[in-house]
């Protein structure tokens, strides 16, 4: 899974072709880090339709705020560069983020 930051996110996912997934999360959050091997697995089974990336909003809030993530987990769906879907907080689970997945690919 690629880590995006204030430096890339621009160039990896909002000047991105195709779709593209990021994991909006923080290191404090607890949910967050359950749902990551299931990103994880996520990855490896639809890896190769859809570019999975990660944020570490504790480390870029502005960013995360101005692609209005407001709680934690979220889960965006960006399509050549527009935010198209997003799951956050108690929406985001695996079940639903697998259905996202499968909606756009």
């Amino acid at each position: 899974m690629l880590a995006v930051n204030n430096e890339n996110f621009e160039q990896e996912v909002l000047n991105a072709d195709g779709v593209v997934l990021v994991d909006f999360w923080s290191p404090a959050c607890v949910s967050c880090k359950a749902l990551m091997p299931h990103i994880h697995k996520f990855e490896e089974e639809f890896g190769s339709k859809i570019k999975f990336t990660s944020l570490d909003t504790s480390k870029a809030r502005r960013l995360a705020i101005s692609q209005e993530v407001r709680g934690l987990p979220a889960i965006a769906i960006y399509k050549s560069g527009e935010k198209v879907d997003l799951l956050s907080s108690s929406d985001a689970n695996p079940q639903t983020i697998e259905g996202l997945i499968k909606k756009y690919i």
